[in-house]
């Protein structure tokens, strides 16, 4: 189990550079690689762990250049929107959601994520997509309550889906 710490990313990200201000689901990077079958990685806290334990060669990671955007709309006393404005999500703001992931991570008894990436993890075993195999852990992993041995079990249970196809 490892966040591959000293990995590259994927080729396909490494000839674009630069911040983007598209939100990360529309990098042209993200793209080509949902057409060859990646999946970006679940970002419910719930599932922060999974490119941690998921099977090093159905996992990948792009850098993230995208653009986290705060959206703030103002109404009148109707209720009829009056103004919309779209600006860049603050650094604090952007540091509060790694110090969220971090916390879930660590009350595992993980290590932080490296910063700046964005994983796509591939379907493993008989399922289709990404959020098949997410309910077939659902399913193995009822009742497992969300301790240290978590990520363990659960990279067995992928362990076990990776054999069998």
């Amino acid at each position: 189990m490892s966040w591959d710490e000293d990995g590259t990313p994927h080729p396909l990200a490494q000839r674009r550079t630069g911040r983007s201000e598209l939100e990360s689901d529309r990098l042209p990077e993200m793209r080509e690689l949902e057409v060859l079958g990646w999946e970006p990685a679940p970002e419910e806290l719930r599932w922060v762990f999974l490119p941690y334990v998921w099977p090093p060669d159905a996992r990948t990671w792009i850098p993230d250049r995208s653009t986290h955007w705060a959206v703030d709309t103002s109404l009148d006393g109707h209720g009829h929107v009056t103004g919309v404005e779209c600006v860049p999500l603050p650094e604090a703001d952007l540091r509060d959601l790694d110090r969220e992931a971090d916390e879930a991570l660590a009350a595992l008894g993980l290590p932080p994520r490296p910063r700046g990436r964005l994983w796509l993890l591939r379907p493993i075993g008989p399922f289709p997509t990404v959020a098949a195999v997410l309910d077939h852990l659902d399913a193995v992993l009822t009742g497992t309550a969300r301790t240290p041995a978590l990520p363990a079990l659960a990279r067995t249970a992928l362990a076990a889906l990776r054999e069998s196809s």
